[in-house]
């Protein structure tokens, strides 16, 4: 069982080289948004609001270097509001509310969502994108109705969860560590 589940997670993993371009020019941009001044929301459901959160995490505490914090909000921790706005306007509506009243223009919006469907995510961008705010979609499966929403749409073309799951906390990792290199070494980001 343990051997299939590796082999499983490496098949996933094997697609991921042709996206290095794509990985790599959304992490350039992720890092000139807070070389500008301007903040990161995360947002997506379950697990993926776990990876929101763990993102997060990265970009105010660290990666792997000492350094300063950085903005980064999860749309996904304040409970106060997910409930309000949930039980006021609904659930499709608990990323918009906040994507409505933290995000400005030059800011990023990353939406994660492995089936690419997640009917809050894609309010969130929508907002965002009227905002002028940079969105990407961490997506899984063959990106859903968010693909054709996003500025940049990173797609795990996979149908178990897990594996889209276990793509995208790579992919975020790697972001991470790229804004810190291009933060500490360079300070033409």
């Amino acid at each position: 069982m343990f051997k299939s589940a590796i082999n499983r997670h490496l098949e996933c993993f094997q697609q991921l080289p042709a996206m290095a371009p794509l990985v790599e020019t959304i992490g350039d941009r992720l890092a000139h948004v807070i070389a500008g001044g301007n903040q990161i929301l995360i947002c997506g459901n379950g697990g993926s609001a776990a990876d929101s959160q763990h993102f997060a995490a990265e970009l105010i505490g660290r990666f792997e270097m000492e350094r300063s914090a950085w903005p980064a909000v999860a749309l996904t921790t304040d409970t106060s509001i997910l409930t309000a706005v949930g039980n006021d306007y609904g659930f499709t509506d608990v990323f918009a509310r906040q994507v409505q009243g933290l995000g400005r223009s030059g800011d990023a919006l990353i939406g994660i969502s492995t089936s690419g469907s997640s009917g809050n995510v894609i309010r969130a961008v929508e907002v965002a994108r009227e905002k002028g705010m940079y969105t990407v979609g961490l997506l899984g499966k063959n990106g859903g109705a968010l693909k054709p929403l996003v500025n940049s749409a990173i797609v795990i073309a996979d149908k178990a969860t897990a594996r889209i799951q276990e793509a995208h906390i790579f992919i975020l990792h790697f972001w991470a560590m790229m804004i810190e290199g291009k933060m500490a070494f360079s300070s033409t980001v």
